[in-house]
Formats: C-alpha cells, structure tokens, sequence
C-alpha cells in the first residue's frame, strides 16, 4: 500500500515535507482548557451562537429512546432527499472525520494524492492506513486555487476541500469534475459548503454521475455539533456499501441521528440558507477591516466561514492576540504554509471590531 513520493504544484514557498508537521492539530487545541468568558474563539470554525434551541429541544427528545439501538433509517432518508439521491448512496458517519478514516480503511489505492493546504485528517488517516501520500501543493501566487493538471494522472484517490480549509477558497465544480475518471476515487470535502451561499459549486448534485465521486458533508460547523458527531458521505452505491462494512455496528448515536433529519428538514435548510448570507456579510466586513493593515495579506477572495492570513511574525502575533482575549489558529501546521500564516474564523461585526483593536495593539498599528 505504497504510492508516490511527494508531488507539487510549484508551491510558492517551500513547505513542510512529511513528518515535519503535526497533522493531529486542530483548532480546538488553541482553546482546549479556556474559559469562553476569558479567550474569543476564532480558532474553530463552528458557527457562534449554536445549536440553536429547536435542535437543541429536538436531540433533547431522542434521550427518551437511548434504551434501544440507534435506526438511522430515518435519517439517511432524510439526507437522501436533502440532495436528490437515493437512498443506496447515503451512508451517516460520526463525522466527517470517520468519514476520512472509512475511506483509508476500505478503499484501495495505489497512488493516493491530497490537494494542500487542507485539513489534515484526510492524510493523517491514509498514512495511519499504512500509505504513502503525495502532496499537490498549491500556491499562494495562484490564490491556492488547483489546476487539474497539477494532480499526477496515475493518482487513483484524490482527496480535496471545497471550500478549503485553511484557505478559504471555492474551486469551481468543473475543476473538480475534470479531476473523475474511471479507476479514481475523487473525494471532495465539501464541510464548508452549507455555509456558500447558494452551495455554489457544489458536487452533491453529480454522485453516481461523475465516475468515483465521494462527497463528504458535515453537520458540525453550521449547527454547532462538534460534541455530538455527525456527518455523511454521499458516494455510488458500490462505494457506499464498501465503506459501510468497514464502520462498526451503530456508528451514530440515536441523538445525533436525531440532528441529522432535523437539520434535513426544510426550515432548517432555510435558516442555514440565512446564515449563509449572514456570514458572508460578517466576512466582508472582516476583510474591509483587515485592509486597513498594510502587514496583513488575505488569502482569497475568500467564501468560507474563515480567512487565511499572512503576516509577519505571525507566532508572536498569535501569542499577543491571546494575551488579549482572542485564540487564533496557527496556520503552520498545514503543509505547504508556514510560521507566517494564520487562520480566522469570522464571526459577528461587534466581535470583529474588538479584535481588529486587539489587532492593531499588538502591531502597533494604528488601524482600528
């Protein structure tokens, strides 16, 4: 279970080789321990302010039923007609990152490549598999935006973020679609993609059309369901049923298959449509007020929930913005950046406005 040796897309900087980055660090570690009321989080990209109280109320009610065997049954029919599919290509996970796990684990490859910089469960669990993964490193200079000829044509399973985590970008559907072909598992991680207005660009709609497609969704961001995991893949049926016999006996708990159908239902479709739009205002307003330091370079133009910067002397940066109130998350951990780039999740105006002046106190900038 060898592949490649690692593969680049003429990187703008040199970035970490493998081993030389912690793949296992996430964002919750800059807040692990913290009292919220002392440390703003900006360093997990979950949506403030959630789970809302009708969800709350509705996972709430499932703990009438913990006696019995979670029946996902309900749930995965509620996701299939989310998005138009049978039934066959849904398949529930305790997240999106066992989804990556399952996907090392029961299906083969020969020659497996990650698009960076991305999150890094996705290699992580490859090399835990026991494979040997290339890296297409994408460069700042083209915006972190992917060429498809940049991927090695004899990859057999290519795994890449829409939109990206760190970077924030949104790579058109028909890039990504150019990336199928027959004898090639193209996994996309889509996470993010409730929170694009619209889900422009997203894949979901072409499962069972586009030769090897794996689309990998997550509840946990928009709905604020870290602590309960949940998430799905939508894949062909073959796919499907593969990754299904790899995962162990009732793998989603009742309460978070409970959230699943909730969260399918079409109100709450249109709040997270609402949310969508919200905080691609809330982003705007961000990045208007990032401009205002000539230190600090956004990556873009940027369509998640978050932003990636760059700035010098970022790990001091870092370190001075928690000493005043605000976690960050370092962008070093990410192959193909380095110590100079940090990611931001965005959150409301009010919030925004006090970091930008905790910001501005640690440059010494008198931008606010």
């Amino acid at each position: 279970m060898t592949g490649p040796a690692l593969s680049s897309a003429s990187p703008a900087h040199s970035g970490p080789d493998s081993g030389e980055v912690d793949l296992r660090h996430h964002g919750d570690a800059e807040v692990r321990g913290t009292d919220p009321a002392e440390l703003t989080d900006l360093a997990v990209n979950v949506r403030a302010g959630t789970p809302p109280a009708w969800l709350k109320e509705r996972i709430a009610g499932s703990l009438d039923g913990l006696a019995a065997y979670p029946d996902g049954r309900a749930a995965r029919r509620a996701v299939a007609a989310r998005h138009g599919l049978p039934v066959r290509r849904v398949l529930l996970t305790a997240g999106a990152a066992e989804a990556f796990v399952l996907v090392a684990r029961a299906l083969r490859a020969r020659r497996p490549v990650v698009v960076h910089p991305q999150f890094t469960e996705p290699e992580a669990a490859l090399r835990d598999a026991g494979y040997e993964v290339g890296r297409v490193l994408l460069a700042e200079r083209d915006g972190f935006r992917l060429d498809p000829a940049a991927v090695p044509d004899d990859a057999d399973l290519v795994v890449v973020g829409n939109p990206t985590n760190p970077t924030s970008v949104l790579h058109p559907a028909g890039v990504l679609a150019a990336l199928a072909r027959p004898g090639r598992t193209l996994v996309v991680d889509e996470a993010f993609m409730d929170a694009v207005p619209g889900e422009r660009e997203s894949l979901a709609g072409r499962v069972g059309e586009l030769p090897g497609l794996v689309v990998l969704r997550s509840l946990t961001k928009t709905w604020g369901l870290a602590g309960l995991r949940v998430g799905y893949v939508l894949a062909d049926e073959g796919t499907v049923a593969a990754l299904e016999r790899a995962q162990p006996l009732w793998p989603v708990s009742s309460p978070a298959l409970a959230a699943a159908e909730a969260c399918c239902a079409p109100a709450a479709l249109a709040e997270a449509a609402a949310a969508a739009e919200e905080i691609a205002a809330d982003r705007a307003h961000l990045l208007a007020r990032l401009a205002g330091f000539p230190a600090v370079v956004v990556a873009g133009p940027a369509a998640g929930p978050f932003v990636l910067v760059r700035l010098p002397g970022a790990t001091a940066v870092r370190a001075g913005l928690r000493a005043r109130g605000f976690a960050v998350r370092r962008g070093d951990t990410f192959p193909g950046l380095g110590p100079d780039w940090l990611r931001l999740a965005v959150r409301d105006r009010t919030t925004t406005d006090r970091f930008v002046a905790a910001l501005a106190d640690v440059l010494g900038d008198p931008a606010r």
